[in-house]
Formats: C-alpha cells, sequence, structure tokens
C-alpha cells in the first residue's frame, strides 16, 4: 500500500476515534455504494452524522475541506441515500467534514466541521 494510502487510513483512525471520545457511535466506515464511498458514519444525538475526512500530511496553500467539491457532495449524498434506504433508518442526517493535518511540529490537528455541507448550493 503507497505511503498516502497508510495516511489515509491513519487519518480515518484518528477521525473515527475523535468522533468516539465525543460520544458518537460508529454505524459503518468506508460504506460503498457502486463506486461511492463514505468514509465515517455515526450516530450522535439520535441523527445520523456523515463525515467525510479530508487529510494532508503536510500544510498545502488550501484547506483540506477545500477538496469538498459539488461533485464529491452529491457522491456523498446519494451513498448516504442508499444507506439509509438500506438499513431503513429514519432520521436526520447531518454531514460533516473531519481534517487533519500536522501543525509545525508534526502534531496531527483535528478539526470537525459540523453541518458542513449547508454552504454548498444544492443544484
Amino acid at each position: 500500500m503507497a505511503d498516502h494510502n497508510d495516511f489515509g487510513k491513519l487519518a480515518e483512525d484518528l477521525a473515527a476515534e475523535f468522533l468516539v471520545k465525543k460520544g458518537y457511535k460508529i454505524l459503518a466506515r468506508n460504506f460503498h455504494f457502486q463506486k461511492l464511498e463514505i468514509d465515517i458514519v455515526a450516530e450522535f444525538h439520535e441523527m445520523i452524522i456523515v463525515a467525510e475526512v479530508k487529510a494532508r500530511s503536510y500544510t498545502t496553500v488550501i484547506e483540506p475541506q477545500e477538496a469538498v467539491t459539488k461533485g464529491k457532495i452529491k457522491s456523498i449524498v446519494s451513498c448516504a441515500d442508499f444507506f439509509m434506504r438500506e438499513r431503513n433508518i429514519d432520521k436526520e442526517v447531518r454531514f460533516d467534514i473531519i481534517t487533519i493535518v500536522p501543525d509545525s511540529d508534526g502534531v496531527m490537528q483535528i478539526t470537525h466541521i459540523e453541518d458542513a455541507f449547508q454552504s454548498f448550493d444544492a443544484q
């Protein structure tokens, strides 16, 4: 497995740990529907949380969450819809982004952006 894939898995592990420590119950990780994927599906306060994990192993000019394009959002929403129907879950869904980037000392910093898709135009 390539180093970036190892880092991606580490980032998803860190994000899942982070959510569990905040009281979230992880329902699924790396859930696939056709060619679509959701990184983490969790439950928190009777709500389903769909979390997209974005990580960088180095500092860049753009923030990791900026890599979540409108096309990616459509894919995540479609996959989440399938997840909800497949599991017959009738609860409110919130879409979050969790970013993981190293600080200047190499310590991974986790940022949890709740309801991250609300600012995107749902066309």
